[in-house]
């Protein structure tokens, strides 16, 4: 059995935890581990794994390579997509990557399960019924009418705990999800699914040949790089796009639904979130520097500051450096208007957070203003930046902590704690870190414009343009 992990989106309903070149599958959220780690490592102990099989964004390449890395996995394959085509294109990229007889296991990202043992129950009978040529869905046993998934309507048994699909219904109104708890035939739509590479891709092709097409011409024409596959951009642009319910599960007759009862959530919202969360005795759940007083039932998150709530009920309110958000906890679905907006004014707080992670570490922007801009720089043992230079800015370096060796025109300096150099515009460099800890730099940049983009690269090891 090979897991294919399905890492395609942005997470705004968590805005502003979440932002679309961090989102919520690569955070921490319910537990130490990122919800990508928690996703691979809830598969420990099931008999005959296979290295799994990454499906994302360009963007997350780095964060998705390095987050396995921190869990011990070295994955089959991590595939990148140069657009998000929904997740029928992604799954079947995955199964023409792998054999006909392997059966995928195909996992979104983003979901917190609690009872392990009896989600890998429920896997195993799974990998048992694709075996026999059946398309596997997990349906989950509802514990009250929600209207914000979609359901499947289970018909006849066909083997064991498993039936077979009667239909797959779109989110119901309050009133209709009722009616689909009490009949006890309806169960939640989970997005996991079991089958064969080879039955899937055959239904895929009865039912949507184009999809298959421009998926394997994508394939033939992707080029490696690193631990990537990269897609080919024109041949994937061709792929319609399509979820793999309205694909293949909705249309052939080989679709078999195992309900699944393991503590289930896809954490779609802070209200999601705070219902997987642990709780003090307020029915507060709380994270980082938090003091209340007089408050219930709310979900208070601190990045960076003290926050401090009093005499408030059913809130959400999350801190992080650059952003505070405040919400009824029952209108949370409404995140994502704020998201629109500030997409609307092109302000870089709908996509990203003060700190940006590069391949070879990361940055915080820490203070700016017209001509000029501070940044802590961080630099992982081993790596170094891309050798550079900018035609709008020049650049003072201060080391904080451990050891850099840079590239200055033609200059080469080692410079310790407590040590600078300044870097002219127009001037070619190189920021590198030789040591065993982290390297700690704080950069000032002054020049008459100093956006991300005034970058013109010479060489770097991560294959970045």
């Amino acid at each position: 059995m090979i897991p294919v992990v399905l890492s395609g989106g942005s997470g705004t309903r968590l805005w502003p935890l979440s932002r679309g070149h961090y989102p919520k599958q690569f955070l921490p959220l319910v537990s130490n581990k990122t919800m990508i780690q928690e996703t691979l490592l809830r598969l420990n102990g099931l008999p005959q794994l296979k290295q799994p099989i990454a499906v994302c964004n360009e963007d997350h390449r780095f964060m998705m390579a390095e987050q396995l890395w921190e869990i011990g996995l070295k994955p089959a394959a991590i595939i990148l997509e140069p657009m998000g085509k929904n997740t029928a294109p992604a799954v079947a990229i995955a199964a023409l990557t792998a054999q006909p007889d392997d059966i995928l296991l195909v996992l979104p990202a983003d979901h917190v399960i609690n009872h392990i043992d009896a989600f890998q129950q429920a896997v195993i009978k799974a990998g048992q019924l694709a075996r026999e040529g059946l398309l596997v869905t997990f349906g989950i046993v509802p514990t009250h009418p929600e209207t914000g998934y979609g359901y499947i309507k289970r018909g006849s048994p066909c083997q064991g705990d498993a039936f077979t699909v009667s239909a797959f219904v779109e989110k119901p109104d309050q009133q209709t999800a009722a009616h689909y708890l009490q009949s006890g035939d309806y169960l939640w739509n989970s997005g996991m699914f079991a089958f064969t590479a080879g039955v899937f891709l055959q239904e895929l092709e009865k039912f949507n040949p184009a999809m298959l097409t421009a998926c394997r011409q994508s394939l033939q024409k992707a080029k490696v790089d690193l631990d990537f596959t990269r897609l080919d951009k024109d041949a994937f642009t061709q792929c319609p796009a399509d979820s793999i319910d309205y694909a293949v599960m909705e249309k052939t007759d080989k679709a078999a639904v195992i309900p699944l009862d393991a503590g289930w959530n896809d954490v779609g919202s802070w209200s999601a979130l705070w219902d997987v969360t642990e709780k003090d005795t307020s029915g507060n759940a709380i994270h980082g520097d938090v003091l209340t007083v007089d408050s219930h039932n709310s979900y208070i998150h601190s990045e960076h500051r003290l926050v401090t709530v009093i005499g408030v009920d059913d809130l959400i309110v999350v801190e992080t450096s650059d952003a505070v958000m405040i919400a009824a906890k029952n209108r949370v679905q409404e995140v994502k208007e704020v998201v629109s907006q500030l997409k609307q004014q092109q302000r870089s707080e709908a996509e990203s957070h003060r700190k940006i992670y590069r391949p070879w570490g990361h940055y915080d922007a820490v203070d700016s203003g017209t001509r000029h801009q501070t940044k802590r720089i961080v630099v992982k043992p081993g790596a170094r930046l891309s050798l550079q230079k900018h035609h709008h800015r020049a650049e003072h370096w201060v080391v904080v902590k451990g050891t850099a060796v840079i590239t200055k025109g033609d200059e080469k300096l080692l410079l310790s704690e407590n040590e600078s150099t300044f870097i002219p515009l127009g001037v070619t460099h190189c920021l590198e870190n030789p040591g065993v800890i982290p390297l700690e730099i704080i950069e000032i940049q002054t020049g008459s414009y100093l956006g991300e983009d005034d970058i013109v690269r010479f060489d770097d090891q991560y294959g970045r343009l």
